[in-house]
């Protein structure tokens, strides 16, 4: 069956699902959201996606309406209903309908929720084995990245650098240092240790982000959660994006320069240890993607 639509506590058809053109979450994108994957209709990391929603919505002072046992009870049953398998789940919380357009908060709030499903979007295969291409701009971004809210025009307009450019994704520096993608997180791998960019307000505490870590702690891959240059980062011998629903996808070239090259691209010979070949994914990429895919699996298996 077609999926319905969850909004305030209503199961709907889609074409029945309405919000009023009084909203915050319209007018002033005065609202929080969550992306899901959805593996086998088994929701992927589903806790930590709950507890990311509420760190937005503390942050952007609106009370959830709902508990943790209630969403995960709409998610799951949202995931069985679906027609496909595999899911995208989008969770969107706004401050709801006001009287009369005002910046400040109606002192009576009503929020809006609203879950929907969406076939995943999985990337091609043909992007994991040859890599994506990349652009990079300054992160023109507001300064609270950490909370995930629904105004996403800055992110927007810095993916469409990317896509008017021909590539996948825009990798971001904020005063000469890496933030993240707009809308991934960034990794860089040099002499086989993975650099990751430290959490805080500039950059979003992505799940996968978490995931990718806890396996290179597992699995004894050296790792740093540091300050990166962007210096660093264009001199790396690796590069990868991740996401909820992109997972790892490694980065072959930026800004036209092929990644794990020098400036006039070494001749191999030359390459420090470990450097990739010029515009190709690297092996520190590839046992990490082999990685993820077995913990996938063993999620997945534990949660049927």
């Amino acid at each position: 069956m077609t999926a319905r639509i969850f909004l305030n506590g209503e199961w709907l058809a889609a074409e029945d699902a309405r919000v009023s053109v009084m909203d915050r979450g319209f007018l002033f994108g005065d609202g929080v959201y969550e992306v899901i994957p959805v593996y086998s209709r088994q929701p992927f990391r589903l806790e930590q996606h709950l507890a990311r929603l509420q760190h937005s919505l503390d942050g952007i002072q609106l009370a959830n309406p709902y508990r943790v046992d209630e969403w995960i009870g709409f998610i799951t049953q949202l995931a069985r209903e679906a027609e496909w398998e595999d899911q995208s789940i989008y969770i969107q919380v706004t401050r709801g309908p006001m009287a009369v357009r005002n910046h400040a908060f109606p002192t009576q709030i009503t929020p809006t929720a609203v879950i929907l499903a969406e076939a995943m979007s999985t990337p091609p295969a043909n992007q994991r084995e040859q890599g994506i291409a990349a652009v990079s701009a300054a992160d023109i971004r507001w300064l609270r990245c950490d909370l995930k809210t629904t105004s996403l025009l800055a992110n927007c307009l810095l993916r469409q650098l990317a896509v008017s450019a021909g590539c996948v994704e825009t990798v971001l520096f904020r005063d000469g240092f890496l933030t993240e993608g707009s809308a991934s997180s960034i990794f860089v791998v040099k002499n086989g240790v993975l650099l990751a960019p430290m959490k805080n307000h500039l950059m979003l505490p992505g799940i996968t982000y978490d995931v990718v870590l806890e396996l290179a702690a597992q699995h004894g891959l050296p790792h740093e959660v540091r300050d990166i240059t962007e210096a660093e980062t264009r001199d790396a011998d690796e590069l990868w994006m991740c996401s909820s629903t992109k997972e790892v996808l490694p980065i072959v070239t930026l800004d036209g320069r092929a990644v794990g090259t020098e400036v006039g691209a070494c001749p191999p010979a030359k390459r420090n240890p470990g450097q990739t070949e010029s515009g190709m994914p690297g092996p520190v990429f590839a046992q990490m993607y082999a990685w993820y895919q077995e913990f996938k699996a063993k999620v997945m298996r534990a949660r049927a």
